[in-house]
């Protein structure tokens, strides 16, 4: 591991990137240990989901979505090696281009994320940090919290994830860039979106509910 630069920690894996595997410059994706689990489960359920994940992204791409080329999975280590996509996150990059520009790419994910949803596969974890913007590309990454699901109540939520991020994120813009997405949305799926929007709908609505019913017990 000498040679590898560790470039994000996170709860459930981290992330290393090798710029000479191969000939070739990749992420490598280690899941963690959890001391918490018995060592045989939690080597189970690494590999699990290491596998899970990268049958995702394979099916994402044949979808139409891009996303990383998957070039080895080790389950037994739960390790994937994936290309190292070299452009710039979605998030670092939406306030600094112009308004026609930013519409134009939250329409594009919105695209992506009916593509991702006709597939049967619901995201988990759909903001601007899992988007990488590659020349014309919008790549999206990250697929460890992944499932497979053509719920509208699960594609609600990825839906609902987008907004509150774009809410909390890049507020002033939240409505025009929401609309760009709802569009792109819609050119994939068609009809079957507006059930995806009236339990977006009712997501938040329960959101606020439990907001408001916390603070009453707080003021208690």
């Amino acid at each position: 591991m000498e040679k590898l630069e560790l470039i994000a920690k996170g709860a459930e894996a981290d992330i290393w990137r090798d710029i000479d595997w191969n000939g070739k410059d990749v992420l490598i994706k280690r899941r963690v240990r959890k001391l918490y689990r018995h060592e045989d489960l939690d080597n189970q359920l690494r590999s699990y989901r290491t596998i899970h994940e990268a049958l995702i992204m394979h099916r994402a791409k044949r979808a139409g979505v891009p996303t990383p080329v998957v070039y080895q999975v080790i389950p037994e280590e739960a390790v994937i090696v994936m290309e190292h996509i070299n452009g710039e996150k979605i998030r670092d990059v939406i306030n600094f281009v112009e308004n026609e520009k930013r519409k134009e790419i939250f329409r594009i994910i919105g695209v992506q994320t009916g593509r991702l949803h006709k597939a049967g596969i619901i995201h988990g974890d759909l903001t601007t940090s899992n988007m990488i913007k590659e020349k014309t590309l919008i790549f999206f990454i990250d697929f460890g919290l992944a499932e497979l699901s053509s719920e509208d109540e699960k594609r609600g939520v990825d839906l609902h994830l987008m907004r509150r991020m774009l809410i909390s994120t890049h507020y002033m813009l939240e409505e025009e860039l929401f609309k760009a997405f709802e569009d792109g949305y819609r050119s994939i799926l068609g009809g079957d979106a507006e059930a995806v929007f009236k339990k977006m709908k009712e997501i938040e609505k329960r959101g606020r509910y439990v907001e408001r019913e916390d603070t009453m017990d707080g003021d208690a």
